[in-house]
């Protein structure tokens, strides 16, 4: 069966250069000596993915630039999608304060680019997700009738960032008033686990990645509900670079998941999600 990882970024020098620099995750890297792997070629990661069966990738791109003068790196999220179309999909990064200049810029990612989805980062933005200023960028992934990835996390040395900001009981707000949202949740709303697992569960359109923390303190729930309440809403995603995905498979090979269950995890669900055909 192939796999779709569902967060992924190549490890282009480009890339490991701009995530070590930048000046969100500066403090991070640091913390864990990131990078951890050598920087490779196009052709080299994509040979990599196939050999371990990934057959889809999505990439996630990034805009905080009025909060923390960031460029946005949907160019290089374009870029990538441009050269290898039948391996990555592309989401756009969003930031909420560029008002109508941002729904431009989505629209045109979309309607004109290719992008098939949106991505956003409310701790990097300084705001709830269900803050008012998001709610024209929901309506309009409704629209244009795709999903968008809410990243969550504990923020770790973020600089000036709050972790309440991405706590999953602000995403059920979202949800209730977009019931024709997809949403992906992005590192499993970690460290807020039981209240993450019911978000997904009482939401039809939620959905969760755990990239990072399956194996985090208290994160057995995490299984036991994938294995339970929330199997058709856990998708696979390794968080490459900042861990390897090869590690990332490894790691889901030895969780205790029912088989039903990890071939939901590992491409079901997320084909479901981006409409892609179910494997034969």
């Amino acid at each position: 069966m192939g796999i779709i990882d569902f967060r992924f970024r190549p490890n282009t020098k480009e890339t490991l250069d701009g995530i070590g620099n930048s000046p969100m995750f500066s403090g991070l890297c640091d913390l864990i000596n990131f990078p951890t792997m050598a920087a490779q070629s196009m052709d080299d990661i994509v040979a990599d993915l196939k050999s371990h069966e990934v057959v889809k990738a999505v990439i996630t791109g990034r805009d905080c630039e009025t909060t923390y003068g960031a460029q946005s790196n949907n160019q290089s999220v374009l870029d990538f999608v441009d050269q290898y179309p039948d391996m990555f999909i592309g989401f756009a990064g969003v930031d909420p304060h560029k008002g109508m200049n941002g729904l431009r810029d989505l629209c045109t990612a979309v309607e004109k680019k290719g992008l098939k989805g949106a991505a956003i980062d409310p701790y990097l933005a300084k705001i709830y997700s269900n803050d008012a200023k998001y709610y024209p960028f929901y309506a309009k992934c409704c629209e244009l009738d795709i999903p968008i990835i809410i990243t969550t996390g504990p923020a770790t040395l973020v600089p000036g960032a709050v972790m309440d900001h991405v706590a999953p009981r602000y995403i059920d707000f979202v949800a209730r008033d977009f019931p024709e949202l997809k949403i992906i949740v992005s590192h499993g709303g970690y460290p807020w686990i039981s209240e993450m697992i019911n978000v997904a569960q009482r939401n039809e359109n939620v959905y969760v990645d755990l990239s990072e923390y399956e194996r985090s303190p208290l994160s057995e729930a995490y299984i036991q509900a994938a294995n339970t309440m929330i199997s058709d809403k856990v998708l696979y995603a390794s968080a490459h670079p900042f861990v390897d995905f090869k590690t990332a498979l490894k790691t889901y090979a030895e969780l205790p998941f029912t088989i039903e269950v990890r071939e939901k995890i590992m491409y079901n669900n997320a084909a479901k999600v981006l409409g892609l055909p179910a494997p034969q």
